[in-house]
């Protein structure tokens, strides 16, 4: 099964694919895939970034959404800790959080087993590193905006909900989350396209993601105006792709509440 993934991928690569841009056009030239060039490194540095931030979304989503929940807690500690939890990560700068994540796991790892009387040496995988950091970030801001589509919709339609007979959560997922959804996502897609940058910090752990490809390409060639600039062009071309998708989605969002 695995197999034919990778051969499906491997055909549907718009970079170094049977119809991908460098195989056709970047014959004989530095972006050139396979021995003669780049592009299957860059290729691959794309495929990391894109997976990366798919991977972190869901995560970020998630956390947002039940931060955004506790934060309407009538409980005075849950509140004053969601808000300590924003407060945080909204205000340090995200690649100084990703060497928390990368450095601090690691540290809490081998304390942990050294209370154990294991001696272990621990190395955290970057791409895990990189997501738990890019999630955290991105579920702070994610839970402001989900808050205030939260206080949006009118206290009628709780109330509804409670008339109707159906129980808290039940109003929740039937009646406030898919008016929540559609009054969130103009915000929420705007953090998606802070995510897809910020997956270039990982590039400093490691991770061989877009930039970090071609820094490399950039340093081994001399070629460093070429390659920075192609990596502009990669992630233009990903922020493209993503507005048109959002846009769509917005329209569905759209078409599907006025059939309600």
């Amino acid at each position: 099964m695995s197999g034919w993934l990778f051969a499906l991928g491997t055909a549907l690569d718009p970079l170094c694919g049977p119809v991908g841009i460098f195989t056709l056009f970047g014959r004989d030239t530095l972006v050139a895939c396979g021995a003669a060039g780049w592009g299957d490194e860059i290729a691959f540095g794309v495929k990391v970034t894109i997976t990366l931030a798919l991977a972190t979304l869901p995560i970020g989503l998630v956390l947002g959404f039940l931060i955004a929940l506790a934060a309407q807690s009538k409980d005075r500690v849950l509140r004053a800790a969601v808000g300590v939890y924003t407060t945080i990560f909204r205000g340090l700068p995200e690649l100084l959080t990703l060497f928390i994540v990368y450095y601090g796991l690691q540290i809490l790892i081998q304390s942990m087993f050294a209370w154990l009387g294991l001696e272990q040496q621990v190395e955290i995988n970057a791409f895990l590193a990189g997501m738990i950091a890019l999630a955290v970030v991105f579920s702070s801001y994610a839970s402001e905006v989900l808050l205030s589509a939260f206080r949006a919709i009118p206290q009628g339609q709780y109330e509804a909900g409670h008339a109707l007979g159906l129980r808290r959560w039940h109003t929740l997922v039937f009646v406030i989350l898919p008016q929540l959804i559609r009054i969130a996502l103009p915000g929420l897609a705007n953090l998606w396209m802070i995510l897809l940058k910020d997956t270039s910090y990982v590039s400093i752990i490691g991770l061989a993601d877009i930039l970090r490809q071609t820094g490399v390409a950039a340093r081994v060639s001399k070629e460093a105006f070429f390659f920075y600039f192609l990596a502009c062009m990669l992630y233009l071309v990903l922020a493209i792709v993503s507005s048109v998708g959002l846009d769509l989605i917005e329209r569905w969002s759209r078409k599907a509440e006025d059939r309600r």
